[in-house]
């Protein structure tokens, strides 16, 4: 039962991840659009939020391996 609890707990950090990213990364691009001026501000930004959101799939495998190894 722990490894459907753990393989749960990827597939639900690794869907959120992706979600956020994408929402990220498109809106940066919208953004980019709207003020050229601003693409270098907006691009660091960007890449900050991403690397902040891919830490939950990593946190989530780190559950996961908690959850099968306790």
């Amino acid at each position: 039962m722990s490894f459907i609890g753990a393989g749960l707990a990827i597939i639900g950090a690794a869907i959120g991840a992706g979600y956020g990213n994408s929402k990220v990364v498109s809106k940066a691009l919208e953004s980019m659009a709207r003020q050229p001026e601003m693409a270098g501000q907006l691009r660091s930004t960007m890449i900050l939020g991403v690397a902040f959101i891919e830490a939950v799939p990593i946190l989530g495998i780190v559950i996961a391996l908690l959850m099968v190894l306790g």
